[in-house]
């Protein structure tokens, strides 16, 4: 059974600077909790409302009450499960296949959509710069659905990873050379910008080839959803 410190110790980790601090986070659900075990990260606390359910998965899951569940989630309608993981330790950069960077990301759903992305696309090798919103948040996490497990995602400062990356780098423009008829290599950095204001001014510099995704309407929308554009550049990436 979950005791008071664990409970203590699980609701602490909605807040960032804790789970900076123990260097471990939330994950809520079967799906997610089974995917990051099958991934092999390091779990801390597993607990559920009927343990017996899950009896068959590869690490001992405790009892906890519905009343404290409810305390801890970061769901307003709490599931079953809810465990503690380790951050996994960031390995270094592989750019042996394209790497995505993403700058200034803020929204969690976007960020856990492009992580989700990235595990349909094969894209293992992620780069968010200082300020892109905490992968680990609860909220990213559930949008992930467990796909954040086997992929290596670092936050780094993006001017110094890109002006020395061996590799050349594409970003997301509203002004560029179409997606649809853009020679694109095997392998390369792509930048995908923030929400409102895109690919930031300093990054900008560093773009050595500049993409869009054409409009087909004259009723034209703002901008795509940023996480809808990382769909549709993955996509004609893999094409290619």
């Amino acid at each position: 059974m979950v005791v008071k410190s664990q409970l203590k110790y699980i609701k602490s980790l909605h807040q960032k600077k804790y789970r900076n601090v123990h260097k471990s986070f939330i994950a809520e659900g079967e799906k997610i909790i089974i995917a990051l075990l099958e991934a092999g990260m390091q779990a801390e606390i597993i607990c559920s409302t009927d343990p017996g359910q899950f009896k068959d998965l590869p690490y001992e899951v405790a009892f906890i009450s519905l009343n404290d569940l409810k305390k801890v989630s970061a769901l307003k309608n709490p599931n079953t499960i809810i465990g503690v993981f380790k951050i996994p330790d960031p390995q270094p950069i592989d750019y042996s296949d394209w790497v995505l960077a993403l700058d200034r990301i803020q929204d969690p759903g976007n960020l856990g959509t492009i992580i989700r992305l990235c595990d349909w696309f094969g894209i293992k090798q992620i780069i968010c710069s200082r300020d892109t919103v905490d992968a680990y948040n609860p909220k990213v996490l559930q949008a992930t659905m467990g796909s954040l497990a086997g992929i290596n995602l670092v936050y780094e400062d993006l001017l110094q990873v890109l002006s020395k990356a061996p590799l050349a780098v594409y970003g997301t423009y509203m002004e560029g050379e179409s997606i649809y008829k853009a020679t694109l290599p095997e392998k390369g950095i792509l930048v995908m910008g923030n929400e409102a204001k895109g690919i930031s001014e300093k990054v900008g510099k560093l773009i050595d080839y500049k993409l869009t995704i054409p409009a087909y309407s004259e009723k034209l929308a703002e901008s795509l959803n940023v996480a809808t554009a990382t769909a549709i550049i993955l996509s004609e990436l893999r094409r290619a």
